[in-house]
């Protein structure tokens, strides 16, 4: 009951009906690089993140895939599939060790027409994640691979980031990998620019450990982009 009463869809649920949503709620464990589910699959309800991380993200017939998001814990996924119908839009995999939590698509259908406010902040949560596909559409669409990965690394410079001699340092949380999937390219572009950014002096590059050495320099590619 715990796990849900931290879950900003459950957040205005007495004790009472957390503790009646828990007896239906179902644990389950994921190890890092597990499928939780392919895209196209029957949608069966609702997961929650209890504890670790899970991403959505779509594939192409040739292997590429494209991060949508990356869900920690209080998160779910597959809110939409639960009441449309449909099958899942998505896969979902555990970035590491992961604690989920399944409520089946009758159980939660019937919850929600229990209680309105839940059905209304999973409209939220879906209005807000159409707003961030939206904002993956025009980055992809308007934006170079260049542009998407300084834009990244200067979000991570303002949330991560720590003083350090000659500038701002902190580790990429994904490999190079991952970060390509999240800026929908390939790896080896994702490499290729960080260098073409440590030889133009604007990074310092070792591995996953990133120094902005000039942050000024790195806006303002931002800022020139169309």
């Amino acid at each position: 009951m715990s796990s849900l009463g931290a879950v900003p869809l459950f957040g205005s649920l007495s004790p009472e009906e957390l503790r009646l949503l828990a007896a239906r709620a179902i644990p389950r464990r994921i190890s890092a690089g597990e499928l939780l589910f392919s895209e196209g699959d029957a949608c069966k309800g609702l997961h929650i993140v209890a504890s670790g991380k899970l991403r959505i993200f779509k594939s192409s017939t040739s292997g590429r895939e494209q991060v949508l998001a990356v869900e920690g814990p209080g998160g779910s996924v597959a809110e939409l599939p639960v009441f449309d119908g449909g099958s899942y839009p998505a896969s979902v995999s555990a970035v590491e060790d992961s604690q989920i939590l399944f409520i089946s698509r009758q159980d939660l259908r019937q919850f929600c027409l229990e209680h309105p406010e839940v059905a209304l902040k999973m409209l939220a949560v879906v209005g807000a994640r159409l707003r961030r596909l939206v904002g993956i559409i025009e980055e992809l669409s308007f934006t170079t691979v260049r542009q998407r990965l300084v834009a990244a690394l200067v979000r991570l410079a303002q949330t991560e980031g720590k003083a350090a001699e000659g500038g701002i340092e902190f580790t990429l949380p994904v490999t190079h990998q991952e970060m390509a999937h999240q800026l929908g390219t390939v790896r080896e572009l994702v490499s290729r620019n960080l260098m073409r950014l440590q030889a133009e002096g604007l990074l310092q590059v070792d591995a996953r450990s990133i120094v902005v050495r000039d942050m000024a320099g790195l806006t303002a590619i931002l800022e020139s982009a169309p």
